[in-house]
């Protein structure tokens, strides 16, 4: 990793451009590359960014670019993707999306990356997974968003509940970023305070019974934004703003980003969101939580509900294969 910090973006869609938009006003890099299949809505989007820079505390060099230069990036960045159709299948739109990836890992690694995929498009775990079998990446440089914002979601919901900082709570969301995910309580703090006994000393303020309301509110809080509003990004956008400052910063952050299980709980194989710590090497290590029975149950049925997926794209492991 050079000293100038250089980031690449494929997609500049609503999520690419969040992310783009956040990274900038937060200078998370020195260089940042918009690749998108529609290049003049790319060279716009930069130019856009780039009328921004002086009123910002940056001299962030933004351009439209092509796969070669990924050559000497840090961080490829992959938010594009194709959007469901009416009437199509969950498991097409993935047949279809491993096409649209393939398309971009391979001339990505032709390039001579070898810095660190950061992959954001739906489904994150089955994307991240087919990012890391297209590349034949080292699984500690393919990395998914997984439920980063699952994880801030649920400590924002906390915080309201229980009127605490967020950054005091420590809780996260784990399993597929999606309908299986969970909050394994068992592992909740807020500040070096368990949960369970936070509740047990509040009885008549909290209960278990308010945990599941804001757990489900977790689970379905991107559906409530969609009917609002069409789509979700501010968010996810500033997850991945992020994780690519925890790589950036070789900070050995904590964050619940999707990446391949090789034995940690009994999983092989499957990607899936879990803390893992992250640095300028991308996933260093995986924390293993130490889950009660029922909690174990949970991941496990996450873990196959992911597994089982992957393995029902017959296209797109035929597109792996070839």
């Amino acid at each position: 990793m050079s000293d100038k910090r250089k980031v690449v973006l494929v997609g500049t869609g609503m999520v690419g451009m969040s992310f783009a938009y956040a990274a900038l006003n937060q200078n998370v890099c020195d260089e940042l590359v918009l690749i998108d299949i529609n290049r003049k809505r790319a060279m716009g989007e930069a130019m856009d960014l780039n009328h921004g820079l002086a009123f910002s505390h940056t001299s962030m060099r933004i351009y439209d670019g092509e796969y070669s230069d990924c050559c000497d990036a840090d961080i490829v960045v992959i938010c594009a993707g194709v959007n469901q159709k009416p009437g199509e299948s969950r498991l097409d739109l993935l047949s279809r999306n491993t096409e649209v990836f393939r398309s971009i890992v391979e001339p990505v690694v032709k390039s001579g990356f070898c810095g660190i995929f950061l992959v954001a498009t739906n489904p994150v775990d089955i994307m991240t997974r087919i990012t890391y079998e297209l590349s034949k990446f080292p699984e500690s440089r393919v990395i998914g968003t997984g439920t980063t914002l699952d994880t801030a979601r649920l400590r924002y919901l906390m915080s309201k509940y229980f009127h605490i900082d967020p950054r005091n709570i420590h809780a996260y969301v784990i399993g597929e970023h999606g309908d299986s995910e969970f909050c394994p309580w068992s592992q909740a703090l807020i500040a070096t305070k368990p949960i369970y006994d936070v509740l047990y000393d509040n009885a008549e303020l909290y209960s278990m019974e308010g945990l599941e309301k804001i757990s489900e509110q977790v689970r379905t809080s991107a559906q409530q934004i969609i009917e609002a509003k069409g789509a979700t990004y501010y968010g996810i956008g500033m997850s991945i703003v992020r994780i690519v400052k925890a790589i950036l910063q070789n900070e050995n952050a904590v964050l619940t980003v999707s990446t391949k299980m090789s034995g940690e709980y009994g999983i092989e194989d499957v990607f899936l969101g879990n803390p893992c710590t992250i640095n300028r090497g991308g996933k260093d290590r995986t924390l293993e939580l130490s889950l009660d029975e029922e909690e174990m149950k949970k991941l496990y049925n996450s873990a196959n509900i992911l597994k089982d997926n992957f393995n029902s794209i017959k296209k797109g492991r035929e597109a792996l294969t070839r």
